[in-house]
């Protein structure tokens, strides 16, 4: 019987079904990998955490620059002297061969002092009514017009008109005084032309404004107001006299205050009141004098001048009782700036005193915000030298006794060595009736400035106390 060959077939079959099954599978496995090579790896996430901040650098503001504080921007000193009491003894040693007056001699070594100042007035203890009325001294006077050419050339700006022999030429004197004054460019103050001029003025003395009145005491008045002075007729013109009643200032006080408004008004940076009143030949203020000044003090005043007595009277520093801030610097009286009341003379004049004047000045400052400050009070004493010059003439010499130059003062005034005693007691004189008040006023305006100063300097850096 024949054999089957169909099952080795079989066999050959399956192996080649396997073979193609396992390149599958490698193809696979070949295609994974090339796949997995060429997907994008998706990156790894750290775990999320707090990462530290930078810290903020502090706010800070651009440093400001400090503000200056205020300064001084002007420095003024007004000086005030006393009498230019014009005896004839001294009138006639002015005149000169050619019959008139030069008064160069009087004025020739306080001059250099009087043109120092920023501003210098005297007491003019006459008229000048002209030559229609003789030249003359005591109870009458009148003297020639060439005077006020002496005050103007020694320095003076102003003249103070009113006083207690203000009349003593009748209203054409008191008239004519004023113009011969302003003629010759100076300021005559108390006196004027008529009721509708201005009875005060304010004068501007470099930047600083100063309101200037002055007073005279009367011995009455007519019914319709006009004064009675020295006892002679009253006044024929209302208004051109500016006076008040010892026994009744409270009109006076309401004048003044009204007249201290309106040059507050116009401008006035500080106000000084000049006074002629007190009693003859007394070196102390008598108790209505001071009840006077501290009225005007409480009233605002800022400096009061004083005349009249003929004798240099206290400085003083008045506390105002409506204002505790304010303060006033008065003295009661400058004496006499030039007359023939002498030792010797008469019994009124006993120790020198009436030969004794006070050169007194004040000094203001005006800082950068246009406010103004009192800043110093002062006094050089004066004495009056009756001497006898190399043309064998009389000559009376105002001389400045001022202490820094006490080693000067007889070369200075050819002072013989009696003229040099007197001139130092005069000093010694004059210093112990004003000293304690002069320091007094010193030490408060020193005190009142470091305050200020300090007060600028707390302004400027912000902090004000």
């Amino acid at each position: 019987m024949a054999r089957n060959d169909n099952s080795g077939g079989g066999i050959k079959l399956l192996l080649v079904l396997l073979i193609l099954v396992m390149i599958a599978a490698t193809g696979l496995v070949v295609w994974l990998c090339i796949d997995l090579v060429d997907r994008p790896v998706a990156p790894t996430q750290p775990p999320a955490q707090s990462l530290p901040q930078p810290t903020a650098a502090p706010t800070t503001e651009a440093p400001q620059p400090q503000a200056e504080p205020e300064t001084v921007v002007s420095t003024v000193t007004v000086a005030s002297m006393g009498d230019l009491v014009m005896h004839m003894p001294v009138v006639n040693t002015t005149r000169q061969a050619d019959g008139s007056y030069d008064f160069e001699s009087v004025f020739r070594y306080v001059k250099p002092y009087i043109e120092g100042y920023d501003y210098a007035l005297a007491n003019l203890e006459t008229t000048l009514a002209g030559t229609s009325v003789p030249y003359h001294g005591d109870p009458l006077f009148n003297s020639p017009d060439s005077l006020v050419d002496g005050v103007k050339a020694a320095g003076f700006d102003m003249l103070l008109t009113a006083n207690n022999h203000a009349s003593d030429t009748h209203t054409a004197g008191i008239l004519r005084t004023v113009e011969q004054v302003r003629q010759r460019g100076l300021t005559a103050l108390g006196t004027q032309l008529s009721d509708e001029e201005p009875k005060y003025v304010i004068a501007d003395v470099g930047g600083v404004k100063i309101g200037m009145a002055c007073y005279t005491y009367a011995t009455g008045q007519a019914a319709e107001g006009r004064p009675r002075l020295n006892g002679n007729a009253p006044v024929e013109k209302n208004g051109i006299v500016n006076y008040f009643l010892p026994k009744t200032p409270e009109k006076f006080y309401t004048e003044v205050e009204a007249l201290l408004k309106t040059m507050k008004d116009q401008g006035a940076d500080t106000t000084m009141l000049f006074l002629h009143w007190g009693i003859e030949y007394q070196t102390t203020e008598k108790p209505q004098q001071r009840e006077m000044a501290q009225k005007l003090c409480d009233l605002g005043v800022d400096v009061i001048v004083g005349s009249h007595p003929h004798v240099v009277e206290p400085v003083a520093l008045v506390e105002s009782t409506v204002d505790p801030g304010h303060k006033t610097v008065v003295i009661y009286s400058l004496g006499n700036a030039v007359s023939n009341q002498r030792t010797g003379v008469s019994h009124l004049f006993p120790d020198g005193y009436t030969e004794d004047g006070a050169i007194f000045t004040v000094t203001f400052e005006k800082y950068s915000d246009g406010k103004v400050y009192l800043a110093d009070a002062d006094v050089i004493p004066t004495w009056v030298n009756l001497r006898t010059n190399q043309e064998n003439k009389k000559e009376y010499n105002i001389l400045p006794l001022d202490k820094t130059r006490e080693e000067e003062w007889q070369s200075l005034y050819s002072l013989t060595d009696e003229a040099l005693e007197q001139a130092k007691k005069s000093y010694d004189r004059t210093d112990g009736i004003v000293s304690q008040g002069v320091q007094a006023c010193k030490d408060h305006l020193t005190q009142s400035k470091a305050a200020r100063e300090q007060m600028y300097l707390e302004q400027a850096s912000g902090n004000p106390s």
